[in-house]
């Protein structure tokens, strides 16, 4: 039997009784005063210009932190400028001493080297390989440096290749020793 059936059968209830109640009534005590709201006729009302949506800056907080961004992102390009000049000027006032002393350091030990005939050019063909992959390390060493990149790692990196060239060095000169005895 379903629910229908069985509200059917029961007593049947008046109109009164079959309505839904009333919802509560709120009754007014107290008159309505319109003291607390803005008079717009008062200075403390403000009106938006028509134009308000098309302009860039909306309001004097905006328009503060634009300017505050461009005086720090100019005060940052004068710094950068500054840094940039002063790393030149270390660059040309360092680089021209050292660059003289290297050249007369070499000199003076090529002029040795070269008296020993054919071992004085191997040794000569190895300091410049010496030389040559010191300056390529430094160089990409210098660069990671520059982006802030260098870290033990590549240090490490840096001096495992020179060891290994070292040693590779050590084997082949100790051959051509060895060679150069049987020759003799």
């Amino acid at each position: 039997m379903s629910y229908a059936e069985v509200a059917s059968k029961g007593p049947k209830q008046s109109p009164e009784e079959a309505a839904a109640p009333q919802p509560p009534q709120v009754q007014q005590t107290t008159a309505s005063s319109t003291g607390s709201l803005v008079d717009v006729d008062t200075p403390s009302v403000h009106t938006v210009p028509s134009d308000y949506a098309s302009q860039e800056v909306k309001t004097e907080t905006q328009a503060g932190r634009i300017e505050r961004e461009e005086v720090a992102q100019e005060e940052a390009e004068a710094r950068a400028h500054a840094e940039a000049d002063l790393a030149k000027k270390k660059a040309r006032g360092g680089a021209g001493a050292r660059a003289r002393r290297a050249e007369s350091w070499l000199a003076k030990h090529f002029e040795t080297v070269g008296e020993g005939g054919a071992a004085g050019a191997l040794a000569l063909a190895n300091i410049m390989a010496v030389v040559g992959l010191s300056g390529w390390l430094g160089f990409k060493a210098w660069g990671l440096y520059d982006r802030g990149t260098l870290g033990w790692k590549e240090a490490g990196i840096g001096l495992g290749v020179l060891g290994a060239v070292g040693v590779a060095e050590g084997f082949f000169l100790n051959y051509l020793s060895q060679t150069k005895g049987k020759q003799q």
